[in-house]
């Protein structure tokens, strides 16, 4: 209540991304006061259950629902994000060297539609900084999964060069990594979710996580990160190399290019959608997959939840996990310890003990 009485009318009359800045800025300055993040907790935590505790390639996530990437852009703020109710947290983008990104104005709220569209181009301290700004944050209550992208100025010839230097820079600071080959921000990025291109970069990359563990450091998991854009038959090639790769999982999705009955002014602008327009189509990608891999690789669903049945519908088409952003943004803190209690209470309905009886469960063998 707090939020949209108070914060939501503040932020929402000023620019989008001097209200993103000011609020991944303030959880950080928030955070390093003494007993600030117990006190945060307190109020938006999510209570533990073992309903939903999710194990997943080693990792104990307290919960389902976890933070996308794109908001704590350069691992910033972990410690006051992880205290809001986060069973997980995505930072990233990050490239090897610090970029600008693209030229302002690149952030645009929709409200009638409850969307977002960015262009915000992969903007980022760089690996090295991100290195130190997660060095710092000490030990963690949740898993922190760091996206890699590759620098505008990169060829696609040459990005597995740029994937392998963030994953080596970064190895040590992050307990999974994403690869982001979906952002639609990025010229000719999505180019890389193809072919031969998606199969050597896949290749280079889980050959570099091979390197950072020989002198015996923890294998990590390795997602890859796709768009809702794809066709039926693109999608069965990805899998297709995806499967015949070791990836650990994969990220479904990133934002759209699409259009489709928006009504405000905002939805001219170039960029990636985010929001309520992506809830069925990510639904959809997310059924297509496990339809596809029938559960042999896990998946974490990303797009347009705001409802505890959003995230359902996608745990039920196949997700194991999801995340939530534009929600954020458009909902507040509280959303989190919502989304969790809808879902246990969605659980208790059909009569299951845990969320992983769940998974898949709207497809059909």
């Amino acid at each position: 209540m707090l939020y949209r009485s108070i914060g939501k009318p503040i932020f929402f009359r000023m620019d989008a991304e001097k209200a993103h800045h000011l609020v991944v800025n303030g959880l950080d300055k928030v955070s390093r006061i003494p007993g600030m993040t117990s006190w945060m907790k307190t109020i938006y935590g999510t209570p533990p259950s073992p309903k939903l505790n999710v194990k997943l390639w080693d990792l104990e996530f307290p919960n389902p629902v976890g933070l996308a990437a794109g908001l704590d852009k350069n691992g910033q703020a972990v410690p006051g994000f992880s205290s809001i109710g986060f069973g997980f947290m995505e930072v990233g983008t990050v490239t090897p060297k610090p970029q600008p990104g693209n030229d302002r104005p690149r952030l645009f709220r929709l409200p009638e539609d409850l969307a977002l569209i960015n262009r915000m181009g992969f903007n980022n301290v760089g690996a090295d900084q991100m290195a130190e700004n997660l060095r710092r944050t000490g030990q963690r209550t949740i898993p922190v999964a760091v996206n890699i992208g590759k620098n505008k100025i990169t060829p696609n010839e040459e990005a597995e060069r740029d994937y392998r230097e963030c994953l080596r820079k970064l190895y040590p600071y992050g307990d999974f990594f994403v690869v982001n080959i979906s952002s639609p921000n990025t010229p000719d990025l999505r180019k890389l979710q193809h072919g031969d291109d998606l199969r050597k970069l896949l290749e280079a990359v889980m050959e570099e996580r091979d390197q950072q563990t020989q002198s015996g450091a923890q294998k990590k998991p390795v997602l890859v990160k796709i768009a809702p854009d794809i066709s039926g038959e693109d999608l069965e090639y990805i899998m297709d190399t995806i499967l015949a790769s070791p990836v650990s999982g994969i990220i479904a999705t990133n934002t759209t290019i699409r259009r489709d009955g928006l009504v405000h002014r905002n939805a001219s602008e170039t960029g990636g959608l985010s929001g309520k327009p992506l809830t069925d189509r990510s639904t959809e990608v997310i059924r297509g997959i496990y339809r596809l891999t029938r559960g042999r690789i896990p998946i974490i669903g990303c797009g347009g939840i705001f409802t505890a049945q959003d995230a359902y519908d996608k745990i039920r088409a196949g997700a194991n996990l999801v995340e939530v952003y534009t929600a954020l943004i458009y909902e507040g803190p509280a959303l989190i310890k919502r989304l969790n209690a809808g879902l246990l209470e969605l659980l208790e309905r059909d009569g299951w003990s845990h969320i992983s009886e769940a998974v898949g469960a709207d497809v059909p063998e």
